[in-house]
């Protein structure tokens, strides 16, 4: 009955919506759809503690048989990694997060020529609003992977969609492009940092053998949402202009904090888990939770390897997205053509995700290994994206084949610091990953909106954004090179017969 009188009241406030616009009101009908669906699906923990912590203060009472209802809850959820079961509610938490945060950033290039007539501005200083973001982004993934060894991925989930929102909301207001650099750039962004990290982190803990798979397809809301995004925003632009736009994006963002709320924790026990012989390695024990941020992993070279890796490759791979809608506005295609481009690279990405994580889920190729043959693929498609210029065709073609390699990247990038540093130091390894990320993320889009504004040209911001991406592969061969010799070495040092056993084979 308490679940009903709930409804009720968030039915009004929908009708009330319906008052004044009958869109807001069907966006927020299924918004109340997608938050009680998934109450009903977590099997009404959070409506469990929320009802008692209300009903203890009505009878002045403690709060405490809210934590008691937390303690009498199973005991395997906060075992070992259930590589399923609740996981998969998880997983699609996941997805919405990563729908409502990174596709909101890839299909922010809608409002690039808008924001840059309404203030009269160059291409450059247009694309400081991304790249603050992304900085912001990057920067806030040390405090957001410390947050959430300090509390949990719940609380830092529902912190970032406050955020977020609160980010688009003010920029609605449109004082000044300086605001507009503090709102869209550091608020959006460390609301997304502490929405996407701790995301992905709850996918890692809660899957170890469809780990691959796990995370392609909670990386694959990204690509939903973008194809969705695309012809929405450039409608929403047109229909409310680009402020109320903004104002709408903001309100889908406060969604991120349901999501947040479903993401139940799992807790170390003492206790060992038992493998069967069928998944082995799918009922480990979780690690011991460390509840401070490690800075020690960047003594490790093969980490240390990585993150260059990392800083050249967001050089180039945030600059497409920035600058595909502005290209294809110069080739002549505008509004929903442009926006339909999008739409497509967005449904290539998310093949390309689902497609790279289960080739990497069959174990036919090191992570590593994969990553680099996607990489330097990546590399050359957007190298050949500017001949684009006199074939329209050729554009659709390359811009499908970068959306799928893109796809492919994120699929496998984030989960193979897990080999780097094992699971045990992932929290801090993607804090230090995303930190040092930032260089090539604040570098690589002002750069190419310089090269444009110089040549007035947008082949340059792909030639730019292809030539980091071939140089950041050398740095991943090295890393599994030292991956792997390492591996090596620690099979030598348990298993010493076998290198006496090779050793009397060469006598």
């Amino acid at each position: 009955m308490q679940l009903m009188k709930y409804t009720y009241v968030i039915l009004c406030f929908s009708l009330l919506a319906a008052a004044f616009d009958y869109y807001l009101s069907c966006i927020l009908c299924v918004c109340v759809f997608f938050f009680f669906f998934f109450l009903c699906f977590g099997q009404l923990d959070l409506y469990r503690v929320l009802h008692a912590c209300f009903h203890s203060y009505d009878q002045s009472l403690t709060c405490g048989h809210a934590a008691q209802l937390i303690k009498t809850m199973p005991e395997s959820r906060r075992s070992c990694p259930p590589d399923g079961g609740y996981g998969w509610v998880v997983v699609l938490s996941a997805f919405w997060v990563m729908g409502l945060t990174a596709a909101v950033l890839k299909n922010f290039g809608l409002f690039f020529l808008v924001i840059q007539d309404h203030f009269a501005i160059l291409t450059s200083t247009t694309s400081w609003i991304t790249s603050c973001t992304i900085v912001m982004f990057h920067l806030g993934a040390p405090a957001a992977s410390a947050m959430t060894l300090l509390f949990s991925q719940r609380v830092v989930i529902i912190t970032g969609g406050l955020l977020c929102a609160s980010g688009m909301i003010l920029a609605s207001l449109d004082v000044s492009l300086p605001c507009l650099y503090l709102t869209v750039g550091i608020l959006q962004g460390a609301g997304i940092s502490f929405s996407w990290i701790p995301a992905n982190s709850m996918v890692s803990h809660y899957f170890v053998r469809w780990r691959p798979i796990a995370y392609a397809i909670a990386s694959s809301g990204e690509c939903v949402f973008a194809i969705i995004f695309g012809p929405f925003f450039q409608w929403l632009i047109e229909t409310y202009s680009w402020q109320g736009a903004l104002l709408i994006i903001g309100g889908l963002q406060l969604n991120i904090c349901v999501c947040g709320a479903l993401m139940r924790p799992l807790e170390s026990t003492k206790g060992q888990c038992h493998t069967s012989s069928e998944n082995q390695g799918a009922a480990l024990p979780l690690p011991k939770r460390n509840k401070t941020f490690q800075c020690s992993l960047l003594k490790k070279p093969e980490l240390l390897l990585y993150i260059v890796f990392a800083i050249l490759a967001a050089a180039g791979i945030f600059i497409p997205p920035l600058y595909l809608v502005p290209f294809a506005n110069s080739l002549g295609l505008y509004n929903y053509w442009s926006a339909s481009i999008l739409s497509l690279v967005a449904l290539a990405d998310l093949m390309g995700r689902l497609i790279c994580g289960w080739v990497a889920n069959m174990r036919l190729l090191r992570n590593l290994q994969l990553l680099t043959m996607v990489v330097s693929l990546l590399g050359i498609v957007l190298l050949l994206l500017p001949i684009s210029n006199k074939y329209l065709n050729c554009l659709v073609v390359l811009s499908l084949l970068y959306g799928f390699l893109f796809g492919c990247v994120v699929a496998i990038h984030v989960t193979s610091i897990v080999d780097i540093v094992s699971l045990e130091g992932f929290d801090s390894g993607l804090g230090l990953f995303m930190l040092f990320r930032s260089i090539g993320g604040s570098i690589g889009p002002p750069l190419a909106g310089f090269w444009v504004d110089e040549t007035g040209d947008y082949s340059g911001a792909f030639y730019l954004s292809g030539l980091c991406l071939i140089s950041s592969v050398f740095f991943v061969i090295l890393v599994d090179y030292l991956v792997q010799k390492k591996l090596k070495m620690q099979k030598l040092n348990e298993f010493p017969f076998l290198s006496e056993d090779r050793t009397t084979e060469v006598t």
